[in-house]
This record gives structure tokens, C-alpha cells and sequence, in this order.
């Protein structure tokens, strides 16, 4: 049974604490940790289902599924008009996955084996697509400045932009499909193998999805209610627990799991879990909030702020860095982990979101 699962105890505790209104911190911080074992198992029966399909439509599945808690979470957050939470938190998973997650994982994984070697072919890839997505999203941000008085144009762009972002994701879905010898280690879509030996049925791995994605739905509607009042309270920002705390909370299973095979020197693996997870969240799931915000009433724009698209397009650029030679070392992680604590700072000490 793995560490996290522990975590589990907190569901119960979270629906007591939201039924006799307890203050909203308690609430909060009970909710945040029973996610977290919930994404765990959601990933985990993800994974079981993909190995009985196949690797082809395995990947297709993964690919779908791979960012769910992250997407119920801001699902929610959206229905509750929460739209500058949600559009922080889709750049906080983007630079957590690549500077906090990865910096971790080349760090741990260099002081245990030294220099590590990686596919650097693959890793070019999800670079160049990484750096597509952040044009995507940049796009619309720059130039929704000179059309921002014409609502509706501004949301005609976003909805259009989404459109391409979906459409390149999924063009990246049919080349692993289509590919002779699917890899299943690398990609947005690849099959991640399996880490706990579980012995799980497809039947028990439906009814643990469909239980999962159940309880993250419960557990992130007292998570969105009480973030106000916390925050407030904290002295914190919303835009700060966006950017920082939520992509945490949905992420620290698949976060660890990255951290633990570059331990055991499986760097390609590594590498694809924390890029494959970037493009996961700025291709397939801000494309679709677009277009769901729209239907539930609610139109989420792809217009970030000015601190957000100068963070999102050094972590672009480092990242492609990092892909360059082949190759990485403790050093890099440590500074990778660097540049996330200097931003993490920055936007701490940021009062605004705007």
C-alpha cells in the first residue's frame, strides 16, 4: 500500500468538517489531503485499464484521463465563478511539472547515479511542443490588449485558439498511435508502466475510477468553498493559492511517481511523465475549460497576465534547454528548483492577479 493512501482517513473527515461547519482553514486543509490519495487512485486505476486495452488505445486513454483531478477541480471552480483561480492553477501545473517536478527528479535522481542519460530525440519533442503551447497561449493574451473593448471578439479568439491547441493534441495522439512500435514511455499519450504491482480487475479498476473521480468532485466543491474565506484569513492571495497550491493538491501522486523512477535512473520515464503532464494541462485541458466554461455559463478567456506568461515562457525555455544534450546532472535540478522557489516567492509577495 502506498504512503499516500494513508491520506485517505481525511475524506471522512472533510464531509464531517463541511457538514458541522467547522472554520473554513479546517475544511480546506481536510479536503486538499483527501484529494490527494483520491488522484492517486484515480491514476492508478487509469493505469490498470490501459493495460488491459493495449498500448495503443491504453495511450488514448492516459491521454484522456491523465490530468482528471486537475480537470474536476477547476471544473468546479469555474461553475463557481472562480475563473482567475483556474487560469492560475492551469500555469501553476504547467511550471510546477516542469521546474518543481522535474528539478526534483534530476536532482534526486543525479546525487544517486551522477550524470543521467535520456532519449534526447523524445525529449526534443515534448520541448517543441511545450513551446507551441506556450505560443498558443501567449497568443490570445497579447492580443486580446487591442481587442479587449469587443467582448465577444475576445472570446471568439480564445474559443478559435482552443480549436488549434485541441487539434494539434490530438494530431499528437494519432502519430503515437500510428507509430509501428508505440512507446510506451514517452509522450503526451504514452502508457506509463506499472510501479505497484497491483493485481486489480477491470471491474474493481471502473468501480475505483468511477469512485475516485466521485469523491475528488465532492472533495474539491468544499475545496473551492472555502478558498475565500482561507485565503483571506491567511493573508494570501487566491491568485497564490492557484498558481501554487491547487496544481499540488491534484498532482503530488503523478508527482512522486516521476521523482521515484529517476531514482531508479529511468530518466526517458521521468522526463515524459513531468513534459508529457505540461502538455496534458496547456493543450488538452485549458482547450477544453474553454469550451465547457462557455456551455456552463461561464466563458473562460485565455488571457493571462503579464507575471504569468513571462514565468510560463522561461519554464518553456528551460525545459528545451534541458533537452538539448541528452543528458542531466544534480546541478540542473537544483537549479531548476531554484527558479520555482524565486517565482513561488514572487508571486507570494504579488497583491494582485491582474
Amino acid at each position: 500500500m502506498r504512503p499516500i493512501y494513508f491520506l485517505l482517513f481525511f475524506l471522512p473527515l472533510a464531509v464531517v468538517a463541511e457538514l458541522l461547519h467547522w472554520p473554513p482553514l479546517a475544511i480546506f486543509a481536510a479536503s486538499a489531503l483527501a484529494v490527494i490519495p483520491l488522484a492517486g487512485l484515480l491514476g492508478e486505476a487509469t493505469e490498470v485499464l490501459a493495460e488491459k486495452v493495449g498500448p495503443r488505445f491504453g495511450g488514448l486513454l492516459n491521454a484522456t484521463l491523465g490530468n482528471a483531478a486537475e480537470l474536476i477541480i477547476t471544473i468546479i471552480a469555474i461553475r463557481a465563478g472562480q475563473l482567475d483561480l483556474v487560469k492560475a492553477s492551469l500555469i501553476g501545473s504547467v511550471l510546477g511539472n516542469i521546474l518543481l517536478v522535474l528539478g526534483l527528479s534530476i536532482l534526486l535522481g543525479g546525487l544517486k547515479h551522477g550524470v543521467q542519460r535520456f532519449n534526447r530525440d523524445h525529449a526534443g519533442m515534448d520541448a517543441t511542443m511545450l513551446i507551441l503551447a506556450v505560443i498558443a497561449i501567449s497568443v490570445p493574451s497579447i492580443f486580446n490588449a487591442a481587442i479587449e473593448p469587443d467582448t465577444l471578439r475576445v472570446e471568439e479568439l480564445s474559443l478559435t485558439t482552443a480549436a488549434v491547441m485541441l487539434a494539434i493534441y490530438a494530431l499528437s495522439i494519432i502519430y503515437m498511435l500510428r507509430s509501428k512500435t508505440p512507446d510506451k514511455e514517452h509522450g503526451p499519450g504514452g502508457v506509463q508502466p506499472s510501479h505497484t504491482g497491483h493485481r486489480w480487475s477491470s471491474t474493481v479498476a471502473l468501480i475505483i475510477l468511477g469512485v475516485s473521480v466521485l469523491g475528488i468532485a465532492v472533495m474539491s466543491e468544499f475545496l473551492v468553498g472555502s478558498i475565500e474565506p482561507v485565503t483571506e484569513s491567511l493573508g494570501l492571495t487566491p491568485f497564490f493559492v492557484g498558481i501554487i497550491i491547487i496544481p499540488l493538491i491534484g498532482n503530488v501522486a503523478e508527482h512522486l511517481v516521476a521523482v521515484q523512477v529517476a531514482m531508479k535512473n529511468q530518466m526517458d520515464l521521468s522526463l515524459s511523465i513531468a513534459n508529457g503532464s505540461s502538455l496534458q494541462i496547456a493543450l488538452f485541458v485549458a482547450p477544453v475549460l474553454v469550451f465547457l466554461s462557455l456551455a456552463m455559463g461561464n466563458p473562460l478567456t485565455l488571457e493571462f497576465n503579464n507575471f504569468e506568461l513571462i514565468a510560463l515562457t522561461a519554464s518553456g525555455a528551460i525545459a528545451a534547454f534541458i533537452a538539448v544534450d541528452g543528458r542531466s546532472n544534480w546541478l540542473e535540478g537544483a537549479m531548476l528548483l531554484a527558479v520555482y522557489v524565486i517565482l513561488a516567492l514572487a508571486f507570494f509577495f504579488l497583491p494582485f492577479a491582474g
